[in-house]
């Protein structure tokens, strides 16, 4: 490795904490960019190839919990929180009503035992937040 390579190496590397965020439009068409980001983000952070493929599915499953109840020709908001270990992913849409995703039902129970922790809120505005954090290598599910 050469001293050009080696700090190259250096600043791609990822810093104690990165966060990107997505604004597209609140339809189901666009969540392949959000899949994508998502296993992108997470081979950043060395995830395996079955714990990216579980963010891949668990944000489609946020996302199709927001976009029911989003304001039509409204904007979701994405944001990927990257630490050492951890990801933290924040969706959000302004809704109709400020609903929280019922949190009793076979959708979420799906969300949770692939994400890790999940989390829900209502804003300002009645928008609705999705909070989903994984760790590496932890199991989903466990504490």
């Amino acid at each position: 490795m050469t001293e050009e390579t080696a700090a190259l190496a250096a600043s791609t590397k990822l810093s104690e904490r990165d966060v990107v965020t997505v604004k597209l439009p609140a339809a189901s068409a666009y969540l392949s960019v959000l899949r994508t980001a998502t296993a992108g983000l997470a081979a950043r952070l060395d995830f395996t190839l079955d714990e990216i493929e579980d963010l891949r599915i668990a944000i489609d499953e946020a996302c199709a919990m927001l976009l029911a109840q989003a304001v039509p020709g409204t904007d979701l908001t994405c944001e990927f929180e990257l630490t050492g270990d951890a990801m933290r992913i924040a969706v959000s849409v302004l809704t109709m009503d400020g609903r929280e995703p019922d949190r009793e039902t076979f959708a979420w129970t799906v969300l949770s035992s692939l994400a890790g922790e999940v989390d829900a809120r209502v804003g300002a505005d009645d928008r609705v937040t999705v909070t989903l954090q994984k760790r590496r290598g932890v199991a989903a599910g466990a504490p």
